[in-house]
């Protein structure tokens, strides 16, 4: 399971005066609160009354992703944050508001691969049809609703004007909160891949993403599973990449420009760059060692290559002076040799960018 928090978008849709739904939106995130702290979720409470979405007023067809009106953009950026929602919806004549159809139908690509959950609320079927309804148009989407629900009949959530369900109601909502949480894990890597920032990997079904500090806790796990060679080549076992805390990464995961290699969550290799005056400095290149042989190395260094600012004149990288494999992958690479091992044993080696000399 990925150790990143999951955003959770707490959606009110009814827009009507005097609506009970901000009430209900009220109660459910008081009642789920402390749950989400336990689950490292955040809560993200919005009214669609608050928002002031007018009916689609977009040119373009939501799937380009072009955006005209600041109001959509606005509204864009929300979802896009979420990793998951909860819709309170009332139930109007069998079916959805119209306000959660036209907020649905604003956006594609940021609704897609997240867990939507439901709590409802009406009069005789406790808003159930709505929910209904609104299933047939989120899969469309590509949003994936959950199994778990909370559906409040009026007459029995409601005493002396305030929002009061038994606590029945109470531990649905939990589940429901529950159940998206662990959904949205399980359908972080298609998130990450269908986003515009992913290009295709060498490996099929990866893809590469630049690296943030959130990615720390994978980048500690894969520097300790891929620098044992490196260290057991160069005695002593004084690599830095082993010995780096969580924090420490996520330190340099901020100052470094860096990329990984990913597939089915998984952190499969990486590589990071920077400009260091007139050098692009490229280190930590590794891959997973059961994946090693089939070229990612090669690949994960041509894409720091590529990235290298015009302005620099060579690239440099350095590797331990007993690394034989390290040394013969960059010199087939066109890398050289820059001096003498220095005192901790590493070589620097270089080599001009394409397009300069």
């Amino acid at each position: 399971m990925s150790t990143k928090k999951v955003r959770v978008l707490v959606l009110v849709c009814s827009t009507r005066p005097g609506a009970l739904g901000p009430a209900v939106g009220a109660w459910l995130t008081e009642t789920i609160t402390a749950r989400a702290a336990e689950l490292g979720a955040e809560l993200v409470p919005l009214a669609l009354a608050d928002l002031g979405l007018p009916f689609l007023d977009e040119e373009d067809h939501p799937s380009s992703g072009v955006y005209r009106n600041e109001h959509t953009r606005r509204w864009s950026a929300i979802v896009d944050a979420a990793d998951g929602i909860v819709v309170v919806t009332p139930e109007y004549n069998y079916g959805m508001p119209a306000s959660l159809k036209n907020a649905l139908d604003y956006l594609s690509r940021e609704w897609a691969w997240k867990p939507v959950g439901f709590v409802s609320y009406g009069n005789t079927s406790a808003g159930t049809r709505a929910v209904q309804h609104a299933k047939q148009v989120v899969t469309t989407l590509r949003l994936v609703p959950l199994g778990s629900t909370v559906a409040l009949r009026i007459a029995d959530a409601v005493r002396d004007g305030e929002v009061r369900p038994g606590a029945a109601a109470g531990e649905a909502a939990i589940d429901v909160l529950d159940e998206l949480v662990r959904v949205a894990h399980a359908l972080r890597p298609m998130r990450e891949r269908a986003r515009p920032a992913s290009v295709a990997g060498p490996e099929p079904g990866s893809y590469l993403r630049r690296l943030t500090p959130d990615d720390a806790p994978e980048v500690t796990v894969l520097q300790r599973c891929c620098w044992v060679d490196e260290a057991l080549a160069n005695d002593p076992l004084t690599v830095p990449a082993l010995h780096e805390s969580v924090e420490q990464v996520r330190d340099w995961l901020a100052a470094w420009h860096a990329i990984g290699l990913w597939r089915d969550g998984r952190l499969l290799g990486m590589v990071r760059t920077r400009r260091v005056d007139a050098e692009w400095h490229v280190g930590r290149l590794g891959v997973v060692p059961d994946l090693r042989g089939r070229g990612l190395g090669r690949r994960l260094l041509h894409t720091a290559e590529a990235a290298a600012d015009p302005a620099c004149r060579r690239i440099v990288l350095s590797t331990g002076a007993g690394s034989r494999n390290n040394i013969a992958l960059y010199r087939s690479e066109g890398y050289h040799p820059a001096a003498l091992p220095g005192e901790d044993g590493t070589i620097r080696l270089t080599k001009e960018p394409l397009g300069t000399g």
